[in-house]
């Protein structure tokens, strides 16, 4: 199956892709404590918590968007995937991609870099977290597809990227299994 847009699976850095925006997951009050967040913190220098943390706090399931300070991509968008209540909650870690997503529309980004969402402090799996995120960009995409064409879904161990290759083939392979269905 031809998926609507490319999605890469990457692992390492995400502060150093050049694309036009990071995902990155946040907590409500939107300081970038979490490991990826705090360091998408220091490679942007500039005061990106601070404009993050005054359009909070945010509930689980939202996102905001700031500047990029001194990184490749202008735009950082935070989304609280989970709550301060650290809650296996499926449908917060589906709207906080939506949201994410929605924000990338508004701002007719064509590319964008997320990183795992829903992970954060043990909450999620990766295994699951990855599922949930796949199918909520390909459902966004197919409902909505907006300028986006191109996400890169960036990962820091290998493990990870592992459990996210093997999200993609399922998710991928349940699309192209649905036109099949309904024929």
């Amino acid at each position: 199956m031809t998926l609507p847009i490319e999605i890469e699976i990457w692992q390492g850095e995400i502060a150093e892709l050049e694309v036009d925006a990071l995902v990155i997951p946040s907590n409500e009050s939107l300081f970038m404590t979490a490991p990826v967040a705090a360091s998408v913190k220091r490679h942007a220098v500039e005061d990106v918590e601070k404009e993050a943390v005054a359009q909070g706090p945010v509930k689980a399931g939202g996102a905001v968007v700031t500047g990029g300070g001194r990184l490749a991509a202008p735009y950082i968008i935070h989304a609280v995937a989970v709550g301060h209540d650290l809650h296996h909650d499926r449908r917060r870690l589906r709207k906080a991609v939506e949201s994410a997503l929605k924000a990338a529309k508004h701002l007719s980004l064509r590319t964008i870099a997320i990183s795992t969402l829903g992970v954060e402090r043990g909450v999620f799996p990766a295994s699951e977290a990855a599922e949930i995120m796949l199918g909520a960009i390909l459902e966004h995409v197919e409902q909505d597809p907006g300028t986006l064409e191109t996400v890169v879904v960036a990962v820091t161990r290998s493990e990870e990227r592992t459990d996210y290759i093997h999200a993609l083939e399922r998710v991928a392979a349940r699309a192209a299994a649905v036109p099949a269905e309904s024929a």
